[in-house]
């Protein structure tokens, strides 16, 4: 039971630690999630992480809380998800009613404007970090590298729920199709050769 308690106020803390500077939303979140879950405490893989946060976008609610809520469950089950979950909205709620009775009082202040632009800036950075993170561990054969080219101007189009959808039905049928032809599937990423040499990205070769 100690034990337990241990763990829940671990995913507490971790998720309490990430969300205040997490600017930009869920997916800012990304690098700092990692960095905690998988490389500090070593709960998760970095293929767990990525597909938490493509269910997260898949469902309705904020990603941040979502991811939360979803890789809390993997950690700890209900009670985890329910750790992360206070962990991660708790600092956000406290700053936001804070600025919120704070902020008719310095919205118009020149160095107040300068760093909320700056900030934004920074936000582009930060998501164009956590793009590449994922790519590494999403893209993996020729058939998703597909997907990913023809999502990023169907964004411009579509609703994200509709690209998410559309991507997670041409990958059924693309998966269909190679089977039926015969090629062998393969879709992670071996952790680590025997021989000590640097991981290795398995697809199916199409």
């Amino acid at each position: 039971m100690k034990a337990q308690w241990k763990r829940l106020f671990q995913i507490f803390w971790t998720f309490f630690k990430i969300s205040p500077v997490t600017f930009g939303g869920g997916f800012a979140m990304i690098p700092l999630i990692e960095k905690e879950v998988v490389e500090k405490r070593k709960w998760l893989k970095s293929e767990d992480v990525t597909d938490v946060f493509a269910l997260s976008q898949s469902v309705p609610g904020g990603v941040a809380i979502n991811s939360a809520t979803f890789i809390g469950q993997r950690i700890g089950g209900i009670k985890g998800a329910i750790a992360a979950m206070i962990g991660v909205s708790l600092p956000t709620f406290l700053i936001v009613l804070t600025l919120g009775i704070s902020y008719f009082f310095i919205q118009d202040h020149p160095k107040v404007e300068a760093a909320f632009l700056s900030i934004r800036a920074s936000i582009v950075a930060i998501i164009a970090y956590a793009a590449i993170k994922i790519a590494k561990t999403a893209i993996v054969d020729k058939s998703t590298f597909g997907i990913m080219v023809v999502g990023i101007p169907a964004l411009f189009f579509i609703h994200p729920v509709i690209a998410i959808v559309t991507g997670a039905l041409t990958g059924v049928i693309t998966i269909s199709i190679k089977m039926k032809l015969g090629y062998k599937i393969k879709k992670d990423i071996k952790e680590k050769k025997k021989d000590g040499n640097e991981p290795e990205y398995l697809g199916t070769g199409i």
